[in-house]
């Protein structure tokens, strides 16, 4: 659905792998570096854990808020920002601003107050954030499809699918997917598609060769993940029923090589 779901999240331009070693090699990341005890002590805690994280455990959360703000630019710097990059909206106007790091499956995660005021800020190693899948299970648990507009034709029976493998979904099992680009959809069924679904409070953006972007909708389990390339036409428009969409998860490989990248840092730049 082209703009069913509204505005997709935008990373901030940060710090790549590449910038992040130009950056530890300079003078001036030297002496910050000796001026930061407290993330010489961070860094193996969070290797250690990039170790022994699997893909299905809670996330294991690292205070950042604690840090003193040359420790937290310093952190800043070497996480960077990866491929994946979210919004969540959750209840009284607060919101979670997420970036992966350059090392997948390692997050940064703050939390805005309605006035703009940080209230959290932390690193994460998880597949996916906490604070994602909480905000996607505050969705409703079904789909209510109603009363159906004269002039739609090919809508009804893809909403009865979807409230179909929605509410046979159980976690664990792999993900549904219906690709809407194949389906003989008007605009009349987009339309009903994006008033019965509706928007959910998660946004992701995940780029890599292209572009994809992922929508929590309002029902319980089911997503919208498109597909752009690097022009920014659609290649792919799906629904996809289940857990939060793999595109946006690190793999358990993944824990494991960012463990063995942040402890190269560590060893050529802490010690």
């Amino acid at each position: 659905m082209t703009t069913a779901f509204g505005t997709a999240a935008t990373i901030a331009a940060g710090t790549t792998g590449t910038g992040t070693l130009a950056f530890l090699a300079t003078a001036d990341a030297e002496a910050l570096i000796a001026r930061c005890p407290g993330v010489a002590r961070l860094l193996p805690e969070i290797a250690a854990a990039l170790d022994r994280q699997t893909a299905a455990a809670p996330g294991i959360l690292f205070d950042l808020a604690a840090l003193g703000e040359e420790e937290t630019r310093l952190v800043g710097e070497i996480l960077g920002e990866g491929e994946v990059a979210a919004t969540v909206a959750l209840p009284d106007g607060v919101v979670a601003q997420i970036s992966e790091s350059i090392f997948a499956g390692l997050w940064r995660v703050r939390f805005v107050g309605a006035d703009g005021g940080l209230l959290a800020d932390y690193a994460e190693v998880s597949a996916v954030p906490q604070a994602v899948r909480r905000a996607a299970a505050m969705t409703l648990p079904h789909l209510e499809i109603g009363d159906i507009p004269e002039g739609v034709m090919n809508a009804p029976p893809v909403l009865h699918e979807i409230a179909a493998r929605a509410a046979r979904y159980r976690p664990g099992q792999p993900n549904d997917v219906l690709s809407l680009t194949l389906l003989p959809m008007l605009p009349d069924d987009i339309a009903l598609l994006t008033d019965r679904l509706g928007n959910g409070p998660v946004r992701i953006v995940s780029r890599g060769y292209g572009t994809c972007r992922i929508q929590a909708t309002a029902i319980h389990n089911v997503w919208s993940v498109q597909f752009f390339n690097a022009m920014d036409a659609m290649l792919l428009d799906t629904i996809e029923i289940g857990d939060v969409p793999v595109t946006a998860q690190a793999a358990e490989a993944d824990f494991r090589d960012s463990a063995v990248r942040l402890r190269e840092i560590e060893e050529a730049y802490f010690k």
